[in-house]
């Protein structure tokens, strides 16, 4: 059996990080090791950490860091991975994951892995691979509440990756192959939006993503949460504006893929695919230049009403 390891990370998460704990030592996969970052917290979340490192010594071990943030704290946690480990698990520290969340995308991954034919690829011959789940809404207390995203209305790819990110992190999965390909390049972390935005993005460029509409992970949603689900499309709006105005003039869609064409640009080999990343990126001073530029996009959201938010926004020179 390969061996999972899952990277947790925490900031003062003592309320809710046992019945986390606790979900990852009970899943039905056999092979299973924790790596835990701690990003500084000030509560008792070290304490806990601590009891379950030495009742679990063989499964889990921490690092104590100070506070950076969810997104360095995950890029750290992946620069400490266990090289040897064949598949590895993104994990937050206040939701509660189904006993065959791992089983499941290990099962995945494998027929990701391998060609339709006879030929069993070896390890290091595979290519990157991900895969995501929807998630179980609940309220601070596991009550369910809705499915999301309930289904995707279009393929995951690259084309979509660029323009948004539908990859929630607490549920990916990636392979060997993907982990070294993230964490080989020389990233600057301030230039990108978030960390499983940036695995979505990278690795539907290079390898294989997988979205599976059934829930893998009970998603609480409270007052705290880094990130959180949108249950109506009403939601989705008004948290999209909200993000609009809070990133004004920053363009950090762009300067993601500018980024992204700063580290990948040379590896990359499908020629539309790198079109439409030239094309994204290029400045449009003008009007006329905005609308030529829709006229052969090829990006695109997941559902109507934000493509067309997205359309608007260039048009009006914010994209």
């Amino acid at each position: 059996m390969e061996t999972v390891q899952v990277l947790l990370s925490t900031y003062n998460g003592a309320q809710y990080i046992r019945e986390q704990l606790d979900s990852l030592l009970n899943q039905t996969y056999g092979d299973i090791q924790i790596l835990i970052r701690d990003d500084g917290s000030s509560d008792d979340t070290r304490s806990i950490l601590k009891q379950y490192t030495e009742q679990y010594p063989a499964q889990i071990s921490w690092i104590e860091g100070t506070n950076i943030g969810v997104i360095p704290s995950f890029w750290t946690l992946m620069q400490h991975a266990d090289s040897k480990a064949a598949y590895y698990c993104f994990c937050d520290q206040d939701d509660v994951w189904m006993p065959e969340k791992v089983a499941r995308a290990v099962a995945q991954l494998h027929r990701m892995e391998q060609p339709t034919g006879s030929h069993h690829l070896q390890q290091k011959e595979r290519l990157p691979a991900m895969i995501f789940t929807a998630t179980q809404l609940t309220d601070a207390d596991l009550n369910p509440t809705t499915v999301w995203p309930a289904n995707l209305q279009r393929d995951v790819s690259f084309y979509n990756a660029l323009f948004q990110n539908v990859a929630v992190g607490a549920t990916v999965t990636i392979n060997r192959q993907a982990l070294f390909l993230l964490r080989e390049s020389e990233l600057n972390i301030t230039r990108i939006l978030m960390h499983d935005w940036w695995m979505y993005l990278t690795i539907s460029c290079f390898g294989k993503v997988y979205f599976d509409p059934q829930p893998s992970i009970y998603y609480r949603q409270h007052g705290n949460n880094a990130v959180g689900g949108e249950s109506t499309i009403s939601q989705k709006i008004k948290k999209k504006w909200k993000s609009f105005r809070k990133h004004q003039n920053q363009q950090m869609l762009v300067e993601q893929a500018r980024e992204f064409k700063r580290i990948y640009g040379k590896q990359m080999t499908d020629p539309q695919m790198i079109q439409q990343l030239d094309a994204f990126i290029a400045p449009r001073h003008h009007l006329l230049d905005r609308v030529r530029y829709l006229r052969q996009c090829r990006l695109y959201r997941q559902s109507a009403a934000e493509q067309n938010l997205f359309r608007f926004l260039i048009l009006i020179g914010y994209l």
